[in-house]
């Protein structure tokens, strides 16, 4: 099946890469680096966007796909999965990569997993849960907060930190003018924009140019609604979903990036901003204490509270001095941690000490391919 010299190749589950959100990002960087070249991986494609019928066709065409890669090959199965749907739906090629003993890559990702855990699983699905991590050979997360957690749930469970990658732009403005702020997520309430939209009106007082624009889907009609109320008029913008070309050059045009979630791993959203410059704002939820120091390579508020946020954001457009310290510093947090060569190498590390061996999988049918750069 593969040209690894009789090693195990990978069986990887995940969304399709044209979809949105971190997962997709992740795996996209890992492409555009070279995983496919890297290691024999076989990529599984278990949800797409679209309509119900679109998905089901989707998950029924893994399992075939699987099914066809278990009767030919000796795999490690490595699963990138969320909460919820996402978690019950990989639980299947689990409980089938069990019974072929194969090892188990278990992949969390989104912030939303420990309120999964604790508030929407019952007595029996923890104790399923908790099995599967405790089975699983490898438990990657993607922060030390995580990584915690996860111990504290199956003290057992043999955990590994892999940091969400991202590219590092070349060149970019740390000296931003200006009072435009910028917002890439969906537009939730667990993604705290009608704080947000609260925080900018209190601006407007004190900051009257005062911008705000949305890059993402969601709720947008209520987004729009809540910004009239407000009397923001045309000081806010919805731009809906935006490809990562129109993403990067509003990264490189604002002067602020803010991220005031409730719930959150490590967002890839937070990490593009950092890379690319942006002085941020953002809450102390999930993994983003991590990544982000309260005064020295960001500002950290408490998550629900549009006064802090505010204020945070006040400072950053008035004192453009700390704005550019701040921005130098997370993008050199971005480049010591969280490059994907980096990423790429911890995987590898992971993937080696499960018997998988360094080059390509001669069959590539299943992988969804871009050309990948060295």
């Amino acid at each position: 099946m593969s040209d690894n010299r009789g090693g195990r190749m990978v069986v990887m589950l995940g969304t399709a890469f044209e979809t949105r959100g971190g997962i997709a990002a992740v795996l996209a960087s890992w492409r555009a680096a070279g995983l496919f070249r890297r290691w024999p991986v076989e990529y599984v494609e278990t949800h797409c966007q679209g309509s119900r019928m679109d998905k089901l066709a989707c998950a029924a065409g893994a399992l075939v796909a699987f099914a066809s890669l278990a009767l030919r090959a000796r795999a490690v199965l490595h699963v990138h999965c969320a909460s919820r749907a996402s978690f019950w739906r990989k639980s299947v090629f689990m409980i089938l990569a069990r019974f072929l003993r194969w090892p188990i890559v278990l992949h969390l990702h989104g912030g939303r997993f420990e309120r999964f855990y604790a508030q929407e699983c019952g007595a029996l699905r923890k104790a399923i849960v908790r099995d599967f991590l405790a089975h699983a050979d490898c438990v990657a997360v993607v922060s030390e907060r995580w990584a915690a957690w996860v111990r504290s749930v199956v003290p057992e469970a043999r955990v590994a930190r892999i940091a969400n990658p991202v590219a590092l732009p070349s060149s970019v403005p740390l000296v931003r003018g200006g009072a435009r702020i910028a917002f890439v997520g969906r537009c939730t309430e667990g993604k705290g924009i009608f704080d947000l939209l609260e925080a900018t009106a209190a601006l407007r007082r004190d900051i009257p140019a005062v911008q705000l624009e949305c890059a993402g889907d969601g709720d947008l009609a209520a987004v729009r609604r809540r910004a009239r109320k407000l009397g923001l008029g045309a000081s806010v913008r919805l731009a809906g979903w935006i490809d990562p070309r129109q993403r990067d050059d509003l990264l490189a045009q604002c002067s602020v990036f803010v991220l005031p979630s409730y719930a959150e791993c490590v967002p890839v959203s937070l990490l593009e901003a950092m890379a690319a410059g942006c002085p941020v704002v953002a809450t102390t939820v999930g993994g983003i204490p991590d990544v982000i120091r309260d005064g020295e390579n960001g500002l950290l508020v408490a998550p629900g509270d549009p006064e802090a946020l505010a204020a945070a954001l006040r400072r950053l457009l008035v004192d453009r001095e700390l704005a550019c310290r701040l921005a130098a510093a997370a993008r050199e947090t971005v480049r010591q941690g969280h490059s994907v060569q980096r990423s790429l190498e911890d995987l590898g590390r992971i993937y080696a000490d499960l018997g998988v061996r360094s080059g390509p999988a001669r069959s590539r049918d299943s992988a969804p391919r871009l050309q990948e750069t060295s």
